[in-house]
């Protein structure tokens, strides 16, 4: 009798789980697909889209739809909460964003200030993500490592966009670190293990997109931001192996 009773108050019980556990996952997608007319528009304005090839946009296209499915991946197996939050849209925002700079890119557009504003729009939102995880009480281990992608994304894009312009191979130095750390995690594995949080670290990107952005300046001003580029690169250098030396004696 008692498990008569208990089987209709449980079912509609699981259903509401179901639908909470989906609502962030239809959130992601609708965000998704915005996020695709929110890069056309971004287009429309920073670039001169007579001189911008089908073969540019299929690129940022195809960056995009793997990116984006790559998140929904990690929003499926390890995002915990009952909705997205303006926190994980806003990292949604900042993806879009890199994708029209992959566009950018990939159409060989030079340097102007459109894309340096475009650009400093983009740094300055990041932050802003996490202030709002906070705020809204969705801190997750999928926002964080989401947001951390972008950077590098972010980071690598600008980085090709300085090389093409004429800055120079060191400044692929500059957007290369996160990737060559997570290539080096097949080798090593106990690089995959968790950091502590360090504000010092956070720092140090800030300043290795702040020089990447300032290389997008229509200016010839690499007299200043060559050494400036340097040190900033010291600074990765600095940064990543405290963070492997680290790893290895925690390991040990």
């Amino acid at each position: 009798m008692s498990l008569h009773l208990q089987t209709p108050s449980s079912a509609p019980e699981s259903r509401s789980e179901s639908r909470s556990e989906r609502a962030p996952i239809r959130a992601f997608v609708g965000c998704a697909v915005a996020g695709l007319f929110a890069a056309a528009a971004f287009c429309w304005g920073l670039l001169d889209l007579t001189h911008v090839g089908t073969g540019a946009f299929a690129v940022g296209l195809v960056f995009y739809l793997a990116a984006m499915t790559v998140a929904g991946i990690g929003l499926v197996r390890s995002y915990d909460h009952a909705i997205l939050g303006m926190c994980n849209m806003v990292t949604l925002l900042r993806l879009v964003m890199v994708a029209v700079l992959v566009i950018a890119w990939a159409a060989g557009a030079a340097q102007s200030w459109a894309l340096f504003a475009f650009a400093l729009v983009a740094l300055s939102l990041d932050g802003v993500d996490g202030w709002l995880a906070r705020r809204e009480n969705l801190t997750s281990s999928f926002g964080a490592r989401f947001d951390m992608e972008v950077d590098a994304i972010f980071a690598l894009v600008l980085a090709l966009l300085a090389f093409s312009n004429g800055a120079g191979v060191f400044v692929l130095l500059l957007g290369l670190p996160s990737y060559l750390f997570f290539g080096a995690k097949f080798i090593f594995p106990w690089l995959d293990n968790s950091l502590p949080d360090l504000f010092s670290r956070k720092v140090v990107c800030v300043a290795q997109l702040t020089v990447l952005i300032a290389l997008q300046v229509p200016l010839d001003i690499m007299g200043l931001l060559g050494p400036l580029a340097f040190v900033v690169a010291v600074a990765l250098v600095w940064s990543f192996g405290r963070d492997i030396i680290w790893l290895a004696r925690t390991h040990r």
